[in-house]
C-alpha cells in the first residue's frame, strides 16, 4: 500500500543524532527525513553499523535526536515527557525484535495480553483479545506454554502477536526473521505482511534480507548518516 492520501502516521524532520567523543564526534544521523502514510510498508537498509537500529529507536521514542523532531500522528515525541511517551509507544507504536524479548517468567498468553493490562483494560478483556491474536498466528494451542517450552518460530510469532494486539498505528521491526532459518523467517513475515493488510499498521522493517525488503512498497538505504531511495528494482 502506498496511497499518497492516506493519513500521516509519523513524520520525521532533520533528525540527527550525534555522539561525543573524544576527539570530535561521531554523526550517526545527518538530516533524516521520512514521511509514512497509514498502511504503508518501508524496508530500511543499509551496513551493519551505519544507525538503522538507532533511526528505529528515535523513530519509536526509545532515544531521542540531537536535532530534528519525530511526530507520531501529529505528536511531537522531543516535546513529551518520559511518561507521555511511553503512553504514545502503549497506544500507537508496536515493536518486534530480532530476539523475541518475551517475559520468560509468563506464558504466551500473558504476554500478549500485557500491552493492553498497561494500558488498564480489564484482565478478562486483554485475555480475550490476546487468546483470539494467538489464534490468529497459529498459537491457539499454546496459551499456556512459556517462551522455553515454544520453538524459535513460535516464540517469534508470540511477539508478533503482542506488538499487534494494541492495533497500532505503526510497527517497528528490526531483523525481525534474522534469528530465524530461512522457512520459519519466511513464514513469520508473510504473517506480518498478512496482519499489517488486516489492521491497516504501518511497517517499518530494518532488515538485511533482501527477500524481504523486496516485498514492501518502499526501499530505503541509510548511507553516511541519511536517508534515501535505495538505487533497487522491487520484486513484483
Amino acid at each position: 500500500m502506498n496511497d499518497s492520501s492516506s493519513p500521516m502516521v509519523l513524520a520525521c524532520e532533520q533528525v540527527r543524532r550525534v555522539y561525543p567523543q573524544a576527539h570530535g564526534e561521531l554523526v550517526v544521523l545527518n538530516a533524516v527525513d521520512l514521511q509514512i502514510r497509514r498502511g504503508e510498508r518501508i524496508a530500511i537498509i543499509g551496513a551493519s553499523g551505519s544507525g538503522k537500529t538507532t533511526l528505529l529507536q528515535i523513530l519509536g521514542g526509545l532515544d531521542q535526536p540531537t536535532s530534528g523532531r519525530v511526530l507520531v500522528d501529529g505528536k511531537d515525541l522531543a516535546a513529551l515527557d518520559e511518561a507521555a511517551r511511553g503512553l504514545v509507544r502503549n497506544q500507537l507504536i508496536g515493536f518486534v525484535y530480532q530476539f523475541h524479548h518475551l517475559l520468560p517468567e509468563f506464558t504466551a498468553l500473558e504476554n500478549v495480553a500485557l500491552p493492553l493490562l498497561i494500558r488498564r483494560e480489564s484482565p478478562a478483556a486483554a485475555r480475550s483479545a490476546a487468546t483470539t491474536l494467538l489464534d490468529k498466528v497459529g498459537l491457539g494451542e499454546r496459551l499456556d506454554h512459556k517462551p522455553s517450552e515454544l520453538s524459535g518460530g513460535e516464540r517469534q510469532r508470540a511477539a508478533v502477536a503482542r506488538a499487534l494486539i494494541t492495533r497500532p498505528a505503526l510497527v517497528l521491526a528490526d531483523e525481525p526473521t534474522g534469528n530465524l532459518d530461512g522457512r520459519t523467517g519466511d513464514r513469520v513475515f508473510a504473517l506480518m505482511l498478512e496482519l499489517n493488510a488486516e489492521f491497516g499498521t504501518s511497517l517499518v522493517v530494518v532488515t538485511h534480507d533482501m527477500r524481504i525488503a523486496q516485498r514492501m512498497d518502499r526501499i530505503l538505504m541509510l548511507e553516511d548518516g541519511r536517508l534515501q531511495p535505495a538505487a533497487i528494482t522491487q520484486a513484483d
